[in-house]
């Protein structure tokens, strides 16, 4: 493990994702990356739960990880792997909030029940982030700006505290290759423009697709009982 990002969601961590991989770092773990491992959603689970992790397993392959949820666990994973730098994205408060409520915190509100019932790791991701997120980080109060702010202004002066000045680089996004890479005493990429990825507008365009498809399934369903009937 050579980066762990202590940043929440929405402060560019999937810019950063590709960025480190970008400058040779290796593959980078990311929310992204526990959606498609269904044995990696139970490991975060017991995690939330305060029982013992298998760190190494679930960042095998992985030389840096980002997001939540690995971002909620900087402190646990900078003892296990000290070698490592810690990255705390951050952006502007405001911009944060608003960003975060209206992509993210929604997100699981598009997938209805029954399609979480009869996908058990979509309604089991649903239920980790739940508990270690919005139950848990946030105490079920994200919809209080002004508690989530706290929560999240909170956090940033936790990792200064907690983390050595020398291995931790406090980061926007918006700064681009200068600090990253004198941090990570590497040189900038020639013809390479910083990455800027997963907007806001992009990721809300996404859901609004994504509501639909529970639709469209039944529409298909319905459609083809009907020709089924009518050919039987």
């Amino acid at each position: 493990m050579k980066v762990i990002g202590a940043g929440f969601g929405r402060t560019g961590t999937l810019s950063l994702k590709v960025a480190l991989e970008l400058l040779g770092f290796g593959k980078c773990y990311h929310m992204r990356s526990v959606i498609m491992r269904p044995k990696h959603i139970w490991a975060w689970h017991n995690a939330g739960r305060g029982k013992p992790v298998d760190w190494d397993f679930i960042f095998k392959n992985f030389n840096s990880t980002l997001d939540f949820p690995s971002s909620l666990f900087y402190d646990e994973l900078k003892k296990k792997y000290p070698g490592a730098k810690v990255i705390l994205t951050v952006r502007d408060t405001d911009s944060w909030y608003q960003s975060t409520d209206r992509t993210i915190f929604r997100a699981s509100s598009i997938i209805p029940g029954w399609m979480q019932r009869i996908i058990p790791p979509m309604g089991k991701f649903i239920e980790m982030t739940n508990m270690l997120i919005w139950n848990g980080l946030f105490k079920g109060k994200f919809s209080d700006r002004e508690f989530a702010v706290q929560v999240y202004n909170d956090h940033i002066q936790n990792v200064r505290r907690t983390v050595p000045k020398e291995d931790l680089l406090i980061f926007d996004v918006k700064d681009g290759w200068g600090p990253l890479c004198d941090f990570l005493k590497v040189g900038i990429p020639e013809n390479r423009p910083f990455p800027h990825l997963n907007s806001g507008n992009r990721m809300i365009m996404a859901m609004n697709v994504a509501r639909l498809i529970p639709c469209a399934a039944v529409t298909f369903a319905v459609i083809l009982a009907g020709i089924l009937f009518l050919l039987r």
